[in-house]
């Protein structure tokens, strides 16, 4: 039985020239936000975004939760994938990024079924809750404050529908949730969250080792 494979830049290279379907748009919003060099590592990789659209379509989604929307390019990515009458709620606080975002979805024709919610995302979670009720939604994705990943993670659930996926990204950080002297703040939220996912009855589990850990937690029936 092979190991797991370390993919190097050539493999890398190749994985995309293969599988990624790429066009104007994404190059364009990619390029914008790779020109704002700090902020860079904040953008989902093609190949995820590409994935989480795939997910979208393979669980039959029509309402979709995203809490951190950045510059948009997962949020337009999911969009793509929903049915003419689905909708994309995406959370975020940042007028600034958000702005770059809406300007592509425009572009892209699906800004009629992506929701901008721009506030404190726990607080907009909340809100969802009482507004729309529990089981709401189809799938979440999270990519937000990682301090915050377990309380997002809560939230979600609570919107999820039974049988629904939350999607949780970021879930290795840099490999520094296996380095016992990282003890930032970040670093151990994200340890806190995935050791309550693996002990987590109420869903099913697998983390991808995949761009920076990628976990799928299925809400059961």
């Amino acid at each position: 039985m092979a190991g797991q494979l370390s993919l190097d830049e050539r493999l890398h290279d190749y994985v995309r020239a293969v599988s990624l379907r790429d066009d104007d748009v994404l190059r364009d919003l990619r390029a914008e936000t790779a020109g704002m060099p700090m902020l860079r590592a904040m953008l989902a990789l093609p190949e995820e975004a590409q994935f989480l659209a795939l997910l979208v379509r393979l669980t039959g989604a029509r309402d979709v939760l995203e809490v951190g929307t950045f510059t948009g390019y997962s949020s337009l990515c999911m969009a793509r994938a929903l049915p003419a009458d689905g909708t994309l709620v995406t959370c975020d606080n940042s007028e600034r990024w958000t702005r770059i975002a809406t300007r592509y979805w425009q572009r892209a024709g699906v800004a009629d079924r992506i929701v901008l919610r721009l506030a404190d995302a726990g607080e907009t979670l909340d809100r969802l809750v009482a507004e729309r009720g529990t089981g709401s939604f189809d799938l979440a994705f999270i990519d937000a404050d990682k301090a915050n990943y377990p309380r997002y993670y809560e939230q979600c659930l609570t919107l999820l529908r039974p049988g629904g996926l939350v999607v949780v990204d970021n879930t290795l950080f840099f490999g520094r949730v296996a380095d016992p002297a990282a003890q930032d703040a970040d670093t151990r939220a994200i340890r806190e969250l995935n050791a309550r996912l693996r002990d987590d009855d109420r869903v099913e589990i697998s983390l991808l080792t995949v761009a920076d850990g990628l976990t799928l937690a299925h809400k059961r029936p």
